[in-house]
């Protein structure tokens, strides 16, 4: 599908710089501070609450913020023209299109919301087949499954060919086979030029993003990549060692001198460790030869990658921890 011809010029198309919104007495969001490269996947994730929406709404103009900056195309949000919002597609967690009409008769109206060109059937074509909804063309809106529904939603989001995209919740509520194919769009839409900002509270969904913004309780955490994630959580990258002989204590001792391990080892059983290091790929050929120094025959050695669930449990341990 080829139907966008947007420019991946270089760039950030997002650039908050202490963002903060408050409703009342309750902070919503909390100083956050991010930017989002042209081309990029950015994942937005937190649990629900956190303010991953409220965000999103300050970043599309829906909300003007209570303190703070933020510019999104290089403009502030509030002051977008209607020029400038044909830039931007919003996805919002509800369904807002007309149960009464079709799938065919939404798109078309959407397009029409948007000024495209009356010759737009070719176009709308393309994005049905792209949603994989050509064949319910017919089909009333009201009539659709929930991830049906999530898919007319995204092609009407696409319909007048946006430069960025704020998708709030996508795969909310959808089953994980029909998730995977959204996060598939997702990464074919990113190729054709497009900008994607996506929300989710599904922690491994950041294993599909370029750059990862970790929310909880209104606050920005951080923004890493989806492998530095993993260290920023563990301390280093987690190395699993399964021997044939007892790993005794002192073994266990020697072994946590080596000067690029970072933590404690952690003890599974009699014969198995895991060892937390600077890189994996580095420091596994030295933790074999300092097996052998120590008269241990290694059965398996090999880098673990513990989930993304995982991965965030402990980021907000730390988060608590240090509050």
């Amino acid at each position: 599908m080829n139907f966008t011809k947007n420019k991946n010029v270089s760039g950030d198309v997002v650039d908050a710089q202490g963002l903060t919104k408050v409703f009342g007495e309750e902070v919503a969001v909390d100083s956050l501070t991010l930017k989002v490269p042209r081309g990029s996947i950015f994942g937005f994730i937190g649990p629900s609450g956190c303010g991953k929406t409220t965000t999103v709404r300050m970043l599309t103009g829906v909300h003007k913020p209570t303190s703070g900056q933020v510019s999104v195309l290089g403009k502030n949000p509030i002051w977008f023209s209607k020029s400038d919002r044909e830039k931007i597609g919003y996805l919002i967690q509800n369904f807002v299109l007309y149960p009464e009409l079709t799938v065919w008769e939404n798109l078309n109206f959407a397009a029409s919301f948007y000024g495209v060109s009356l010759f737009r059937r070719r176009r709308l074509n393309k994005l049905l087949d792209f949603v994989e909804l050509n064949e319910d063309r017919g089909k009333l809106a009201g009539a659709l499954s929930g991830g049906m529904k999530r898919r007319l939603s995204l092609a009407a989001t696409l319909v007048h060919n946006p430069e960025l995209l704020f998708l709030d919740e996508p795969t909310a509520g959808i089953d994980p086979i029909l998730r995977r194919k959204f996060w598939d769009y997702f990464k074919e839409l990113q190729a054709e030029g497009h900008t994607l900002f996506v929300t989710t509270q599904y922690m491994g969904e950041a294993a599909y993003c370029d750059l990862v913004g970790v929310m909880y309780a209104g606050k920005l955490l951080m923004v890493e990549t989806p492998e530095n994630l993993r260290k920023k959580a563990f301390g280093g990258e987690i190395v699993r060692i399964k021997t044939a002989e007892l790993i005794r204590y002192e073994n266990r001792t020697n072994l946590q001198r080596l000067p690029f391990v970072q933590s404690k080892i952690k003890v599974i059983n009699d014969q198995e460790i895991e060892v937390i290091v600077d890189e994996a790929s580095t420091a596994i050929p030295e933790l074999v030869e300092a097996c052998k120094g120590e008269g241990i025959t290694i059965e398996t050695i090999e880098e673990i990658l513990p989930p993304f669930d995982d991965v965030f449990v402990r980021l907000i341990e730390k988060e608590n921890a240090n509050v």
